[in-house]
């Protein structure tokens, strides 16, 4: 983000109040921290999972939110699979190799995005002109907006890019509302915000 993005002047606007500010700088992960979480994952001892985590690294950079989607993909795709025979997962090493991936967390996502049903997608942009999250009763608006939100959210729900508490929807992150916003054409974002 740069240092004219709305977060950072909201920061500042605040500690012009005298309020103390902490910021916290997330990294990436190094190579052996991804490879303990993936062993962790896939429960399996991390000398076997070295040859995957070589590749997801390369890929992923060690941007951890990055790298969870991208091992859910690999699952949802059979790249990453349980074996019966040999009682734990294995990996085609060489098509997750040839996979190609966007450079950045939002192209991904908004990759993934894509292959969802059109009512998900379309209920996910809705939802995004509300901000990261919105009370099931703002999804409601089914009479003002024609729409039915809440079946297409609960699923977005159950493919992980959103949370849903005491009837609450929110992103799961701000790359997901961004990625969801992204699908819309800027001509249609107008249309959506109330």
């Amino acid at each position: 983000m740069g240092k004219d993005h709305g977060v950072w002047k909201m920061l500042h606007s605040i500690s012009d109040f005298g309020v103390n500010i902490t910021r916290i700088e997330m990294g990436f992960m190094d190579k052996e921290t991804v490879n303990l979480m993936v062993s962790k994952k896939l429960k399996m001892l991390p000398r076997l999972t070295l040859p995957l985590t070589d590749i997801i690294y390369h890929k992923t950079k060690g941007n951890p939110f990055f790298l969870g989607k991208l091992m859910i993909e690999l699952s949802t795709e059979g790249l990453l699979r349980p074996s019966l025979s040999q009682r734990r997962w294995v990996w085609d090493e060489e098509k997750i190799q040839e996979r190609e991936l966007p450079d950045d967390v939002v192209a991904f996502l908004t990759d993934s995005l894509s292959r969802l049903p059109s009512e998900v997608r379309s209920a996910l942009s809705t939802l995004s002109c509300f901000g990261s999250s919105s009370d099931r009763s703002l999804v409601e608006l089914d009479n003002e907006l024609e729409l039915s939100l809440s079946g297409p959210l609960d699923k977005a729900v159950a493919e992980g890019f959103l949370n849903r508490k005491d009837g609450k929807y929110s992103f799961v992150d701000d790359r997901v509302k961004e990625s969801a916003y992204n699908l819309m054409k800027p001509e249609d974002r107008c249309l959506h915000h109330i």
